[in-house]
């Protein structure tokens, strides 16, 4: 599936799984806590310094470099797509609002509802921190649709569509309907039975920069989600 990918496993970036990669585009499963793109105070701990020291394969003189296209949260797994040009970077992030997006969480309690679309205006505040407004003129507007796929005692394993793509959003979405994303620890509360982040890009389709062919990526429900889902605590409180 992969012109490269066979040629470079020496150069295997760690923290992150080659799904696709030809000329114009790499398609990487990102492990929670690692950053998408460097910091001021960490610039090498992240996706983007990862996927450039693979692309030039050992050899610092080369040109070929990996352009960011989009971010997911550091504590957020699943795909990534990093552009090998900058004309593939501009066509994917000038369309990239009417690609589809699919995440699956793990989210505290179950929900009344379960299935629905949550609308909201999200801000943010001196602390960093996203909240829902009604102010329209402070806020940009954000869509996420749900669809729970299993609950547990204490939990809901739910399926999301990320119509919108705002810093936080499905954080955000499901803690202000008190039903915050297990592992949570800015916007729901710590459990030390959660480990991370429960919050995983699993699908994603986009149109190749090039061909303009449709393409669907997919990972499957990371392991630590379903064993969480059919973990039995009878003492521990929602």
């Amino acid at each position: 599936m992969s012109d490269n990918k066979m040629g470079a496993k020496k150069h295997q970036p760690r923290g992150l799984e080659i799904v696709y990669e030809d000329r114009e585009i790499i398609v990487v499963d990102k492990i929670s806590g690692l950053l998408s793109m460097g910091t001021d105070r960490d610039k090498q701990h992240c996706a983007h310094f990862l996927l450039n020291a693979y692309v030039k394969k050992g050899n610092p003189k080369s040109r070929e470099r990996v352009f960011i296209v989009h971010r997911l949260d550091r504590d957020t797994s699943g795909l990534l797509v990093f552009a090998k040009s900058e004309k593939a970077k501009f066509f994917l992030q000038q369309n990239w609002a009417d690609f589809r997006k699919k995440y699956v969480a793990v989210l505290g309690g179950k929900l009344n509802d379960k299935e629905g679309i949550i609308e909201s205006y999200l801000a943010e505040n001196k602390m960093f921190k996203v909240y829902s407004t009604k102010n329209k003129a402070m806020g940009k507007f954000a869509k996420t649709g749900y669809r729970v796929l299993k609950e547990s005692e204490k939990y809901s394993l739910v399926e999301i569509d990320l119509f919108t793509g705002r810093k936080n959003q499905i954080r955000v979405h499901f803690a202000e309907k008190g039903h915050p994303v297990a592992g949570d620890k800015v916007y729901g509360l710590a459990d030390k039975a959660v480990k991370r982040l429960m919050l995983h890009s699993c699908s994603l389709t986009i149109k190749h920069p090039v061909t303009q062919k449709e393409m669907t990526f997919e990972t499957g429900i990371p392991a630590c989600f379903n064993a969480l889902m059919s973990a039995k605590d009878s003492k521990s409180k929602s």
